[in-house]
């Protein structure tokens, strides 16, 4: 499909993805309201970007910095909110700090201190969610859920950031019932760590091919790329 057939295809996939998203939460006795969609809009080009915002979409993620950077700039859109969701390398937090208003995948402490002591005095504090590995994937970053409770108590301490929940990336699967335990897994997370008085509200979880299970397990805030965008071609990255 060309660039031109994608640009046009993407009002009725946003549609559409409201509509899944406003089934499943009224299936699980939810709002749709409760759940807000971030697109994510990574190696799509601005015109995707302003295509998605045309239908009132505000919430963009992103997972490469310099390209993110580029978009922004394209864009220039001061009512869109960027989230930044991928990998987070000590050489990239400055940039991070100073252009996002939500960070994903933190899984270190030492990458939330850059985070914390970069972030301009002038901006509101940086919105945090810890990345947790909750499948045990060695190729996928994220903390161990065992190390989660410490390190959220950490950062909850940092100033210029404010740790709003946990974010995940369960390994792939198709079947619903092992869905749903993997988001139910980060879900116990989360009310563990407010057990403990972290007052977290934000549950960064499910994508384009499991974002129901995640609705079923409490998620506040659905990742999609694909069903919004279509499928990628990374090859000039």
């Amino acid at each position: 499909m060309s660039e031109h057939a994608v640009i046009e295809h993407i009002p009725d996939r946003v549609m559409a993805v409201h509509d899944r998203l406003a089934r499943a939460a009224l299936a699980f006795s939810r709002k749709p309201g409760d759940i807000t969609l971030l697109a994510v809009s990574k190696t799509y080009d601005h015109t995707a970007v302003r295509a998605a915002a045309l239908t009132g979409q505000r919430d963009f993620g992103e997972n490469y910095l310099q390209e993110a950077l580029d978009k922004q700039k394209a864009v220039a859109n001061p009512n869109l909110v960027w989230h930044f969701i991928g990998p987070i390398q000590s050489n990239k937090t400055r940039g991070i700090a100073e252009n996002f208003a939500w960070a994903h995948s933190v899984d270190r402490l030492k990458i939330a201190e850059r985070l914390s002591a970069q972030r301009p005095d002038g901006m509101p504090p940086l919105n945090l969610c810890i990345e947790v590995n909750v499948s045990g994937e060695a190729s996928k970053g994220g903390a161990t859920p065992d190390s989660v409770l410490w390190l959220a108590e950490q950062i909850a301490d940092l100033p210029r950031v404010r740790l709003r929940g946990l974010m995940a990336i369960p390994a792939p699967s198709t079947d619903l019932v092992q869905q749903r335990s993997a988001f139910y897994q980060v879900r116990t997370l989360f009310n563990t760590l407010n057990a403990h008085g972290l007052k977290l509200d934000t549950l960064s979880m499910g994508m384009s091919g499991d974002f129901e299970a995640a609705i079923a397990e409490g998620s506040t805030m659905v990742r999609i790329g694909t069903a919004i965008f279509g499928a990628r071609t990374y090859a000039s990255l």
